[in-house]
């Protein structure tokens, strides 16, 4: 069962995410509209203050996919 405090907690973090940063949802939903399919790459880097990178990517299965659109689901 669902936690709702949490759930709504998760929803306003999500929100404030949005405001910091809202050139990211809109890239989100550009890549809802293309759309994610199996096979698709996600690279991630992140780039330290001092200049460290860390990088790593993931080849999206099935089950991926399945995770992305109940993550959706849940934020709005």
């Amino acid at each position: 069962m669902k936690n709702p405090a949490a759930l709504f907690k998760l929803k306003g973090l999500w929100e404030h995410f949005v405001q910091n940063h809202p050139k990211f949802p809109r890239f989100l939903d550009a890549l809802k509209n293309s759309g994610i399919g199996e096979g698709s790459v996600i690279e991630i880097q992140v780039t330290q203050p001092d200049g460290q990178e860390m990088k790593t990517n993931i080849k999206v299965k099935q089950s991926d996919l399945e995770l992305f659109e109940q993550l959706r689901n849940l934020l709005g």
